[in-house]
Parts: structure tokens; C-alpha cells; sequence
């Protein structure tokens, strides 16, 4: 059963990085990102529970927090979403939590973009923000020249585009501050955690 177990986290987490060895600091760093991420996913309701966090380099990443479903999903509410995006940032929130401001690292450049591509698509394909409305505002319209892209016309105006941009800011902004706000409620929580690891 141990083989299944460990084939299942090499398919969705990526190979073990052994041979690469943390320092003592990058190893409490790491800790404390996977565990900003593991109490939001824990506090934050609605989300898909915790399965594994781990502080083995796997891939390209120094540590990995994996949520799973209960039962299979085919669609997602705003506030899950929202929530997911306050989850992504409990990484970077937790660093500047413990070490500040000064000493953020670059672990969370992966959940930054996948928070940045998640709260434009949620303003641009699922039309979840009253500024921009049920507007699909995607790259769909291509022009394709055998095959491939050659341009793109223009299909927002750039008072459009402008919003886009405010609103995906805003839902990054809240989900930060939201992520601020549990891990200063759960501080003790966040401690636990990362020294389990």
C-alpha cells in the first residue's frame, strides 16, 4: 500500500529532490510558507481539506501544500475561489508574518501567479465581478494564420481593459488582507505547524 501511496504523490506532487539540500534558514522558511498555506486551508470554510504538505523539495518547488476533494467537482463558487486565492497567499503572508517584510522570499512566486491567473479569470471568462459585469473578456477572437497566432485584434476597449486590471487587483488585494487576518487569529496554529515540519 506504501508503493501506491508514494507512486500517487510522485504523479501529483512531482519526483523527491533528495540531493538537494536546504540550509537550516531555507528549511524554516519553507516550514513556515507550507504552513501559511496549511491554516488557511484549514480556517478558511468551504475549501478541499489538506491532504499532504511536505517540506521535501519535489519538482521545482522547495515544499508542497496538496488540498483534495471529497467528491468530484465540476464547478466552483465565487466563494470558494475566493477563498483559494486567500489559501495561495498564505505562503508569502506567513513569511512576512514571521520574518517580514524585509526577508519575503521568492517561494511564492508559483501561488502568485497562480492567484494572478485565477482572479482574471474569474473577472474575465466567469463574469464574477459587479465592476466588469457578465462580459467575457478573453483572447478567444485570434486571428490564426496556418495555425498559428499572428495577432490579436482588439476586443475591449481600453476603459475595459482598465477595469479588468482594477478588479484583479482588488480580489488579490482582499484575499491578501484575508489571509493577513487568519494567520494573525491562528498565529499559534501557524507556530505548530511549522514546527512539526
Amino acid at each position: 500500500m506504501e508503493d501506491f501511496e508514494q507512486a500517487k504523490d510522485k504523479i501529483m506532487l512531482g519526483t523527491e529532490r533528495r540531493s538537494l539540500v536546504l540550509t537550516e534558514n531555507e528549511r524554516r522558511l519553507t516550514a513556515y510558507h507550507e504552513a501559511g498555506h496549511v491554516v488557511l486551508g484549514l480556517k478558511i470554510p468551504g475549501l478541499d481539506p489538506v491532504h499532504k504538505v511536505t517540506i521535501i523539495p519535489r519538482g521545482r518547488a522547495l515544499g508542497i501544500t496538496a488540498s483534495l476533494p471529497e467528491e468530484d467537482r465540476h464547478s466552483y463558487t465565487k466563494e470558494w475561489m475566493e477563498g483559494q486565492l486567500a489559501m495561495l497567499f498564505g505562503g508569502r503572508v506567513a513569511e512576512e508574518v514571521t520574518f517580514g517584510p524585509k526577508d519575503i522570499t521568492t517561494g511564492a512566486g508559483n501561488d502568485i501567479e497562480r492567484a494572478t491567473a485565477m482572479a482574471r479569470r474569474m473577472v474575465t471568462t466567469f463574469g464574477m465581478s459587479d465592476v466588469v459585469g457578465l462580459v467575457s473578456v478573453g483572447d478567444s477572437e485570434q486571428e490564426v494564420f496556418l495555425g498559428r497566432e499572428i495577432g490579436q485584434r482588439r476586443v475591449i476597449s481600453e476603459h475595459t481593459a482598465r477595469l479588468v486590471d482594477e478588479e484583479v487587483k482588488r480580489l488579490l488585494d482582499t484575499a491578501h488582507e484575508r489571509a493577513h487576518e487568519v494567520l494573525n487569529e491562528h498565529g499559534d496554529l501557524l507556530e505548530s505547524v511549522a514546527r512539526r515540519s
